[in-house]
């Protein structure tokens, strides 16, 4: 039987990435989004049409409105791994940024990963093998003036896998963070071309990361023989901010 994977976020260019390289492997995908419905469409039919043997199916739902996590739960049959990528950042000093921003915020980074979690826990751990993977942020663990709710919230998935990874160990299960840097996405398309290079020229590694980057270490996360990897955060930041 092949193994599946909700991707949280699949619409986005590191979900997108994570969702093209488990599908090589051989999973079947739960592909998550919100509001890229043509995105997510034309990558179905991508992958259904590559791998026509494995299952893609679509939810869509708004993981800052707790009330429609149960569009995602209700329609989860087996379960191995989930992958947390969906995300949004608030830019700005924190006294400028509303308060409704920096819960909903706080809700999709945080809330509603441990709710759904309470609710797919049970098939992850029938799996024998279960994954959970969060993509975080070196401002988890570093921290960002003008991103002080993003690195706060990414931080506490950090905090949350540590703890957490002890609860379900026993069960068979792994959790941890996947923590990029500077990544070419269209999340820091917000930022000028003099921003962006003054950026790439902090990085030891020269370059920013690309999406495949980010979703080898998830997939990598995911395989079997990473069993006995579980409570970590892994930077790949190619040396930057580090």
């Amino acid at each position: 039987m092949m193994p599946a994977a909700l991707i949280l976020g699949a619409s986005g260019d590191i979900g997108q990435a994570i969702s093209r390289r488990l599908a090589a492997d051989g999973w079947s995908l739960y592909l998550h989004y919100f509001s890229h419905e043509q995105v997510i469409a034309a990558l179905q039919s991508e992958l259904q049409a590559t791998y026509p043997q494995q299952d893609f199916l679509t939810l869509q739902a708004d993981l800052s409105d707790l009330s429609q996590l149960n569009q995602i739960t209700e329609n989860i049959f087996s379960l191995d791994a989930v992958v947390f990528a969906a995300g949004v950042t608030a830019y700005g000093l924190l006294v400028d940024i509303p308060v409704a921003q920096i819960e909903a915020l706080t809700r999709m980074h945080l809330v509603a990963p441990m709710a759904l979690l309470t609710q797919l826990q049970s098939k992850l751990a029938r799996s024998g093998s279960g994954r959970v993977v969060f993509i975080g942020s070196v401002y988890g663990g570093r921290g960002s003036a003008m991103e002080v709710p993003y690195s706060t919230v990414k931080g506490a998935q950090s905090a949350f896998v540590r703890a957490y990874s002890q609860e379900v160990a026993s069960l068979g299960m792994t959790v941890n963070v996947v923590a990029p840097g500077a990544v070419a996405t269209k999340m820091n398309q917000m930022f000028d071309a003099d921003t962006m290079a003054a950026v790439q020229a902090e990085i030891p590694a020269a370059r920013l990361a690309t999406p495949q980057d980010i979703s080898y270490y998830v997939t990598m996360l995911c395989q079997p023989e990473a069993a006995y990897m579980t409570g970590q955060t892994l930077y790949v930041t190619g040396g930057w901010r580090q």
